[in-house]
């Protein structure tokens, strides 16, 4: 099946696809000639998930649209940077950050915190979107903690600091694969393949 991807996000993509193998194709909206811009205002991931996938169908012709929303919840942390995850620490430096700012930027809120202090979980929820009246939508999470340093040059955003429990290891030092097995995102596209599967 063809769907239209409501993001902007190459590496995203790569992750899904190689989960579909082969089966599914996603078109990111500028591929598809598609003006698209999303501000994302739900408190939760589900909302902002089914957010951009309902404005996405709206221009996109009729087309199935799947759309995600992902980020990085520190409890120690209230929470953050939950929701806001890419836009962390964007209020106080008054820009957005790049990837390892906002790592660096985690790892210096979270001085002087120990053990289980230091838990954190990835949360991702997909939106599949047929019509406003027919839709889906799934919610996974891995556990793990933030570590004190990067480590790793795989995967991006967070994946340096976040050691996965179940892997003994940061996600970015998990291969590809390996890390499709672990990630929350792999958990919550194998919840959307199942799903599709059914339909």
């Amino acid at each position: 099946m063809e769907m239209l991807f409501a993001s902007g996000n190459s590496h995203k993509r790569e992750e899904l696809e190689r989960i579909f193998s082969g089966r599914h194709t996603l078109i990111l909206p500028q591929e598809a000639g598609l003006a698209f811009d999303f501000e994302e205002t739900s408190e939760t991931f589900a909302g902002n998930a089914l957010g951009k996938a309902l404005a996405l169908y709206q221009v996109g012709d009729g087309r199935p649209v799947v759309a995600d929303d992902s980020g990085l919840v520190v409890p120690a942390l209230g929470g953050a940077p939950g929701v806001r995850t890419a836009r962390y620490g964007s209020e106080q430096f008054g820009h957005l950050l790049e990837a390892h700012e906002r790592n660096l930027f985690l790892l210096k809120n979270m001085e002087g915190l120990e053990g289980e202090q230091r838990k954190a979980s990835f949360v991702c929820a997909m939106a599949l979107v047929f019509s406003p009246q027919r839709l889906f939508i799934v919610q996974e999470e891995v556990e793990g903690h933030i570590v004190d340093r990067e480590t790793g040059t795989g995967g991006f955003g967070y994946d340096p600091v976040f050691f996965v429990d179940e892997a003994g290891t940061t996600m970015a030092a998990l291969p590809g694969n390996k890390k499709d097995t672990y990630s929350h995102r792999g958990r919550a596209v194998r919840r959307l393949l199942a799903l599709l599967d059914t339909l």
